[in-house]
């Protein structure tokens, strides 16, 4: 997979079906989209596939007070996408200029440049100056530079449209497992691994600390199962997001107890991989209650499946 940054620079050589989006949490919904391009581009010879979308979120330029938590990195969407038989990912830096591009500006950029045989869209997709260009605008404009335009339903499951606003919902009300249908993987954050008060390894219960991008989307307060990603092996894990309350913790935190795993990582990037939330956090009376409960949800994880 070719990955570019460009703003309407380079020529390409080939001709490309194009699907378009914001992309931002590169969910079931999304990947139809996008597999739609690819098998467009498998069945007209010498035709590459392509996914134009941003770097940065629109609303960072827009209105910056706006922006939603994010669901997914660019590093991470390229890692997903290049499992997929993408051939080129452009990510563009939305900026004042870029905004301020017409919607018929924007067409034609695509088609001087990209050499668009085609374009993919959902259903409900804008463009342009102030979100003016829609899928009427762009049936016309189709017709008059005479590429294919190719408009997705949108993807349901059981019966509900899958939207990106809908997984924030359920991360934001920690129903992990609903989100993780909806992205058709676990819902994900990493970062470096940093000290706490280290009470945990006090009770048998040593802990990671995660230092998180605070840009994403945290789930809400309680107790999850999840799968850590260390150096590429995976590990079940206990995931308390919260303020500690039993030991009159102040500060909200992503603490995890890693099952058999007994090295010293701080300092180092992990994964932490959202399976469902089993239980609330809550203050125990005293610190046997709390053993006693964490024994409980160590037997819980250990009956799970470990796999993303």
């Amino acid at each position: 997979m070719i990955i570019l940054e460009d703003n309407f620079n380079e020529v390409l050589k080939n001709h490309t079906y194009i699907a378009l989006g914001s992309f931002d949490g590169l969910h079931l919904g999304h990947m139809s989209l996008i597999n739609k391009a690819i098998d467009l581009a498998k069945k007209s010879h010498g035709t590459k596939s392509m996914v134009y979308t941003f770097k940065n979120h629109p609303l960072t330029i827009i209105n910056e007070e706006m922006v939603p938590k994010l669901l997914c990195s660019n590093e991470y969407k390229i890692e997903l996408l290049e499992k997929s038989e993408l051939e080129i990912l452009n990510l563009v830096n939305f900026n004042i200029e870029y905004m301020k591009l017409s919607p018929e500006k924007f067409v034609e950029n695509l088609l001087k440049h990209y050499g668009v045989e085609g374009l993919v869209v959902g259903f409900n997709y804008r463009f342009g100056y102030k979100n003016l260009g829609d899928i009427d605008l762009l049936k016309k404009l189709s017709v008059k530079f005479g590429f294919k335009l190719y408009i997705m339903d949108a993807v349901k499951l059981y019966g509900e449209i899958i939207s990106s606003s809908k997984i924030r919902h359920f991360i934001s009300e920690g129903e992990v497992h609903e989100a993780n249908k909806l992205l058709g993987r676990p819902y994900m954050l990493e970062g470096k691994v940093i000290k706490g008060k280290q009470l945990g390894r006090t009770i048998g219960f040593p802990t990671i600390n995660l230092d998180y991008d605070k840009s994403f989307l945290l789930p809400s307060g309680g107790v999850y199962y999840t799968i850590v990603d260390y150096n590429g092996v995976l590990y079940k894990g206990i995931t308390n997001v919260g303020f500690n309350p039993t030991v009159d913790g102040k500060k909200l935190s992503i603490e995890t107890y890693i099952l058999d795993f007994d090295k010293f990582i701080y300092g180092e990037n992990v994964r932490v991989y959202f399976k469902n939330k089993f239980r609330d956090e809550k203050k125990f009376d005293s610190l046997d209650e709390l053993i006693f409960e964490l024994r409980k949800d160590k037997l819980y994880a250990e009956k799970q499946e470990i796999e993303i």
